[in-house]
């Protein structure tokens, strides 16, 4: 990939107009892990930090908890103009994300068991049944969104069913889900600012899950809500901060990555038709186009750790208190773990990416993920026979989960062959 116009004086790796506009900044992220892979940021409407855009340093800075903490700093985001900067105290949440050892491990352990890969194979009937309802209701057309009508069903309604939430909650916990990622965007913003917004979407999901933790307190159902609903750690119920963030989390993570996973699937197999006939002619390829596909979209764009002491990463003196920027999109096109890593390949194995991040935080629900992403690419190599862009692709304006918010198709579906 060439870069010879760009220089360390223009590079913008964090602006989320930048990401709406062009899509992620491959090329400058290219040209930093070639000149200044540890790199100082210093831009309006965000606190400094180094940008970290190598695969080894990404995956050294997560497997060391003590000496590079989650939290306060859990990503690098950046103020609109003229929004005011709020303390974290000001929108409290208390979770999985920003939790650091021991209590992480504690509150990971809840979970743990019921997404292991063989609890999660036991969802596939029902991944499969929300998947073949979610396509047949949009066969016998020939154009569609593929965000809003397919590929933000399936997730949604999974995580939905796991949680216990009513069929028709599912619209709002979609919604919500976009304001809290998406607040920065103008399709998704309710308030003045994208804080606004995100603490309108938070402050309704509590008041929701308010009363369904009240609800499965009394009648315990088979549901992940009550398992978080009558759990204890060191011997007593989850304190009512970290159990309402705990919930939205996995609505908000469970939703939202997936999602933009599949669409950005779908549009690696428009722009690349031999590696969609590939996985067609060969059905058994599913789990290694996964890996790709997770690899090649990387949705989460990057998160946040703070030193804790004054440390050296790859030669650059790093203070205690300063903050660090994990690009993991970077991290999977890295030349010196890929082979061709700008060229899209379904059969890619070894494939060592880092979509699901490393070390204490690696994604909870990967396995539930990867399950998801292979029916829902299982069946569009068996039923759609062909499909092309039918219009602009529009992404979100946010700079730390890359979302494709709508993706006009034009396509042939044909029916199930269950």
């Amino acid at each position: 990939m060439s870069t010879p116009e760009l220089s360390l004086g223009s590079i913008d790796v964090i602006t989320p107009e930048h990401y709406q506009q062009n899509g992620y900044p491959h090329a400058q992220w290219t040209y930093l892990r070639k000149h200044k892979p540890v790199f100082h940021v210093e831009q309006p409407r965000t606190d400094p930090f180094w940008a970290i855009t190598k695969a080894a340093d990404i995956m050294e800075i997560s497997k060391q908890p003590k000496l590079w903490l989650n939290g306060p700093r859990l990503a690098v985001f950046v103020l609109s103009p003229g929004e005011e900067a709020l303390p974290p105290e000001a929108l409290p949440l208390k979770h999985l994300l920003n939790m650091d050892p021991p209590q992480h491990g504690q509150y990971r352990s809840l979970l743990s068991r019921y997404f292991t890969p063989r609890s999660v194979r036991a969802l596939e009937p029902e991944v499969s049944r929300i998947t073949t309802t979610v396509l047949d209701d949009v066969m016998g057309r020939t154009e569609c969104d593929f965000v809003t009508e397919i590929s933000s069903k399936v997730p949604v309604a999974v995580i939905a069913e796991m949680l216990g939430v009513p069929r028709q909650d599912w619209p709002t916990l979609f919604r919500w889900t976009n304001e809290i990622i998406g607040g920065g965007d103008p399709e998704f913003q309710r308030g003045e600012n994208p804080t606004e917004t995100f603490a309108q979407a938070r402050m309704e999901m509590f008041q929701y899950f308010t009363n369904l933790v009240a609800e499965r307190q009394k009648h315990p159902a088979n549901d992940v809500t009550s398992i978080l609903a009558n759990a204890k750690v060191d011997g007593a119920a989850l304190p009512t901060l970290e159990l309402l963030s705990y919930l939205l989390v996995l609505v908000v993570a469970g939703n939202e990555t997936t999602r933009n996973a599949t669409t950005g699937g779908l549009l690696a197999m428009i722009e690349n038709p031999s590696q969609f006939q590939r996985l067609k002619s060969d059905p058994g390829i599913i789990k290694t186009a996964v890996e790709e596909i997770v690899r090649w979209t990387s949705p989460v764009i990057q998160f946040a750790r703070t030193a804790t002491q004054d440390t050296v990463v790859r030669g650059q003196k790093i203070k205690a208190g300063e903050s660090v920027c994990l690009f993991y999109p970077s991290a999977n096109r890295d030349e010196e773990v890929f082979d061709e890593p700008f060229r899209f390949d379904i059969g890619r194995n070894p494939n060592p990416h880092l979509g699901f991040g490393i070390g204490e935080h690696f994604c909870l629900g990967s396995n539930l993920a990867r399950l998801e992403l292979e029916v829902i690419f299982r069946e569009l190599a068996k039923r759609l026979d062909r499909a092309e862009l039918a219009g602009p692709v529009a992404r979100l304006r946010s700079s730390f989960v890359g979302g494709i918010k709508h993706m006009p198709i034009r396509y042939k579906l044909g029916p199930s062959h269950d």
